[in-house]
């Protein structure tokens, strides 16, 4: 298929199925090694015990983008 027919018919998409779209695109183009997806998820979880001993505070995610916004500027 052409991609310019097909990118004009993707962007016909409702928002959330372009992302899943983009999503599995992205995936498809650049596969995480193992071992980083390991250390991944070991943060993930150190983090999540951090949360619940309440050692660290969740951010509220429109704040926490509005913050990382503010502080890197196009």
């Amino acid at each position: 298929m052409d991609p310019a027919i097909l990118q004009k018919e993707a962007l016909r998409l409702p928002e959330s199925e372009r992302a899943l779209l983009a999503d599995r695109l992205l995936e498809s183009l650049s596969r995480t090694p193992p071992e980083l997806e390991a250390a991944w998820l070991r943060e993930a979880d150190a983090r999540m015990a951090a949360f619940m001993e309440e050692r660290i505070e969740a951010v509220d995610g429109l704040r926490a983008m509005a913050e990382l916004r503010a502080r890197f500027p196009r």
